[in-house]
């Protein structure tokens, strides 16, 4: 499968705008971990794009639900195993699939921390990540009732698992969605 089908079938699956920016975000991030490791960008791209595609359709975290339905469908349409299993791994707890691989590890520590950086970019004045600095994202980190919906226990096991430096992989994750601040929708405000 190749970026254009994997979108193909984020958009069949997800109507939501903010889902979609969501799996977008790790795209992004996953792509930069793989040159960060010296891995293969396209692959660990659509490890991001497609983590959630089914999650709009079945919201439930269960061996019923969310991810497990969607294999049979990514199988279908030709998604390769590694793919596949790597999705699986960022939900251990319903799938059983334990993260070995540095992309199952990195898919796992970027998932939720998209979701705090696109916040923190949020509240800012600007609404654009490229205002946003590791210092912001730290001092909202700190405040439990801002985005309580962001697992702040996953984000640091996940680095820890990597071998990475909670600011650092922060930071790594922070700048691959500024250069794609346009794309994700992350650039501001329109000028009025």
């Amino acid at each position: 499968m190749n970026r254009q089908e994997a979108w193909n079938l984020v958009r069949e699956y997800t109507q939501s705008p903010h889902l979609r920016r969501h799996m977008q975000s790790v795209e992004v991030a996953m792509r930069a971990y793989a040159r960060y490791f010296g891995e293969d960008e396209e692959k660990w791209g659509l490890v991001g794009l497609l983590h959630d595609f089914d999650y709009e359709r079945y919201p439930n975290v269960s061996e019923e639900g969310h991810p497990n339905t969607g294999v049979p469908i990514l199988r279908a349409h030709g998604v390769a195993g590694e793919i596949v299993r790597a999705i699986l791994s960022h939900a251990t707890e319903v799938t059983g699939v334990e993260r070995h691989s540095p992309m199952e590890r990195a898919l796992y520590a970027v998932d939720e921390l998209t979701g705090l950086i696109a916040a923190v970019a949020f509240v800012r004045p600007s609404k654009d990540v490229r205002d946003v600095d590791v210092k912001a994202v730290r001092k909202k980190w700190k405040m439990k009732a801002f985005a309580p919906g962001v697992n702040r226990e996953d984000i640091e096991a996940g680095a820890a698992a990597l071998g990475v430096d909670l600011e650092h992989h922060i930071q790594i994750v922070l700048t691959a969605m500024q250069e794609a601040a346009h794309e994700l929708g992350l650039a501001g405000a329109p000028a009025a």
